[in-house]
């Protein structure tokens, strides 16, 4: 999150399309979170550190029962801002993946999601951080315009 809010702060003195992509970025990760809880209440995936008899204990508490597995939704926030962030700041990507990535990892590794709740969480936080972005990015660059306009009137009207 801290890297989102480096994009936007680098952002906001740009272009009202940047300005937008930078607000739409925490919206779209959220947007990916709620879907990702609502599918997790309709499949009820039991996670690997309590379903897989005879595994190693994980290495942090088992989430209590009703917490389900899949999709990840540490997966899904990770790659839902990797993706918001690319889209304010191209070479960001170069670190916003990689803790994507590791983030994912990090879940299968201390025992409590599969590798497939890891490949969807980032499926779908990718795909909903684009959706989000392509359905939302010209209306939110309106807005920005808008308020900026309106900015500067206010702006002129309290000066001396």
């Amino acid at each position: 999150m801290a890297l989102a809010v480096a994009a936007w702060w680098r952002a906001r003195r740009g272009s009202a399309h940047r300005v937008a992509l930078a607000l739409l970025a925490p919206i779209a990760t959220a947007a990916a979170y709620l879907l990702s809880e609502i599918i997790k209440s309709a499949v009820h995936e039991e996670r690997p550190c309590r379903a897989v008899a005879g595994a190693a204990a994980s290495l942090i508490p088992c989430p209590p029962h009703g917490d389900w597995s899949f999709p990840s939704n540490h997966s899904t926030i990770a790659a839902a801002l990797a993706v918001g962030i690319a889209a304010t700041w191209r070479t960001a990507l170069w670190l916003a993946l990689p803790i994507a990535l590791l983030t994912g990892f990090s879940r299968i590794f201390v025992g409590v999601h599969y590798p497939h709740d890891v490949a969807a969480g980032h499926t779908l936080g990718a795909t909903a951080a684009v959706l989000c972005t392509a359905l939302l990015s010209h209306p939110t660059t309106r807005l920005v315009h808008h308020l900026r306009a309106s900015n500067r009137k206010w702006q002129t009207l309290v000066q001396p």
